[in-house]
């Protein structure tokens, strides 16, 4: 950008000759303030008079017309196109009424102008010290305000336009909340929301919570459920703060790939990336493997559980979002947990405490399953899983772990998802339970993303339950008449576990709704 002071105040060179206008000077003429009608910062051309038989020359003189007639017109000297106003008065600071300092710089403005800022007019307007001085000196209170961005702001004040890139709209945001123009913040949202990507997405994130933006704070935390698991990048894991992923873990709207354990894995090396990559020199490629950390670990805290150490004590509010009876239900996954020593074994007895006992209620009571049809999942107990389909092709697939009571198989066929219930299809594994029928409450979602991330389809259902006999087939998504874009992402929200107490004192199925 260069040198805002030579920009700004240019010198005469000895002839008195004007110097060579910037390229700023041929952008088009700024509007002026309505509510100015005059002051040091109006500046307003005279115009020649019109009176019949009196012309002005090029010196300003007038001259008297012949008796006979109109004299010859003389010809006169082309003149320059005249400076913008946007020149004249902020770049070059002609009439200027105020000194504004910040950055080591000065910029000569006017009050006229500045006071379009909400920041400044009740500077300017107010019982403020600086109301009449005439240099103010500013202070930034906002560390994302920096010099090219405050001149970017100020240059609006005068033009009503700007240009903001991806790479700069945190600092005009910054710059535009701390000055009070709402019109700039709305635009400065219009860019946001339009180039969320892994780049920016969290940067994003934290200047919306900031500034106040909550639609873009919306806007960014739908597209990091979406991704998270998806993309599996490990620079977006590392700036995700603590608070961020406790609210993206415990969401029951987090696009899951897989089961529950793809949570944990996920969620592990976050906290890895989070304990060795700030210590680290050189690339992320010269960290050690996970495992092979936290084997580390365990071994400097005499192998008890990590989150049970100092360093493991910060991500403990974390992991207790994980939905635990969801993970240790799979032989697999249950001795991952086992062998990597991160959990404390205070947590996963009463898990496993309960799954025993919701896997007796399913063998020995009558129970088929949800019985009330206004379900939710407002604790956030439903499974989580999904499947990712690269191509329009027939498929089918069921989810590990999904066993209390049946095999719940999931097809993909012609646009449509088909759940069916195969209690006999030893390929699906056998189902723990052969009622004649059994019940599920469960929420379906269809999702496809672009290369950066953000949805071009979302479809979804509420809370149904759903009834099955054996070997018994139900459409619950139809999408022949939807512009499908592959891969596409099958997610499911299932709630078929009981409550904390899957059995009351007295031996009786609890009256859970889930029951």
């Amino acid at each position: 950008m260069g040198s805002l002071s030579s920009r700004m105040w240019p010198r005469r060179n000895p002839n008195g000759d004007e110097p060579e206008r910037e390229g700023a000077a041929r952008e088009e003429e700024a509007i002026e303030p309505r509510e100015e009608v005059a002051g040091p910062a109006f500046v307003q051309e005279e115009q020649a008079s019109e009176l019949p038989g009196v012309s002005t020359g090029q010196g300003g003189h007038k001259r008297r017309g012949s008796p006979r007639g109109p004299r010859a017109k003389v010809p006169r000297k082309k003149l320059g196109k005249p400076r913008s106003r946007y020149e004249s008065l902020f770049l070059r600071g002609e009439n200027s009424d105020v000194k504004i300092c910040a950055f080591q710089e000065e910029w000569r403005l006017h009050r006229a102008y500045l006071c379009r800022s909400g920041y400044f007019s009740s500077m300017f307007c107010g019982a403020w010290r600086e109301t009449n001085m005439d240099t103010i000196e500013m202070q930034m209170p906002d560390e994302n305000i920096d010099r090219e961005a405050f001149y970017e702001v100020l240059s609006f004040l005068y033009r009503r336009r700007i240009e903001i890139l991806p790479t700069r709209v945190v600092a005009v945001l910054a710059t535009a909340s701390m000055l009070q123009l709402d019109e700039l913040i709305q635009q400065c949202e219009e860019v946001m929301r339009a180039s969320v990507s892994t780049e920016t997405v969290c940067s994003y994130y934290y200047s919306a919570e900031n500034y106040g933006l909550q639609s873009i704070r919306h806007v960014c935390c739908q597209w990091l459920l979406d991704n998270l698991i998806t993309r599996q990048n490990d620079d977006l894991l590392l700036e995700i703060s603590l608070d961020l992923m406790k609210e993206l873990i415990a969401s029951s709207d987090l696009l899951v790939v897989g089961v529950e354990m793809d949570v944990y894995i996920t969620l592990k090396k976050w906290m890895y990336l989070q304990l060795e990559a700030p210590t680290c020199s050189g690339s992320q490629s010269a960290l050690l493997p996970a495992e092979l950390c936290f084997s580390k670990f365990r071994s400097e805290s005499d192998s008890g559980p990590f989150l049970d150490t100092d360093r493991g004590g910060a991500f403990v509010s974390v992991f207790q979002k994980l939905r635990l009876p969801y993970i240790v239900c799979d032989l697999p996954s249950a001795r991952i947990i086992d062998q990597d020593g991160l959990i404390p074994a205070a947590w996963l007895t009463p898990v496993y405490k309960e799954q025993w006992l919701a896997l007796l209620l399913a063998e020995q009571s009558r129970a088929v399953g949800p019985m009330n049809v206004h379900v939710s999942d407002s604790h956030g107990r439903s499974m989580r899983c999904g499947c990712q389909l690269v191509t329009d092709e027939q498929c089918s697939w069921t989810w590990t772990g999904f066993n209390f009571g049946w095999d719940l198989v999931v097809c993909y066929t012609n646009k449509r998802i088909i759940f069916r219930r195969s209690a006999m299809n030893k390929s699906y594994g056998l189902g723990v339970s052969l009622l004649w029928q059994r019940k599920v409450a469960f929420r379906l979602r269809v999702i496809s993303l672009d290369s950066t991330g953000k949805a071009v389809l979302r479809r979804e259902t509420e809370y149904n339950v759903l009834s099955l006999r054996k070997d018994q087939e139900l459409e619950v998504m139809n999408l022949e008449n939807q512009d499908i874009t592959f891969p596409m992402y099958v997610a499911c929200n299932f709630l078929y576990l009981p409550g904390e107490r899957g059995v009351e004192p007295s031996g009786e199925p609890s009256r859970n709704p889930m029951n």
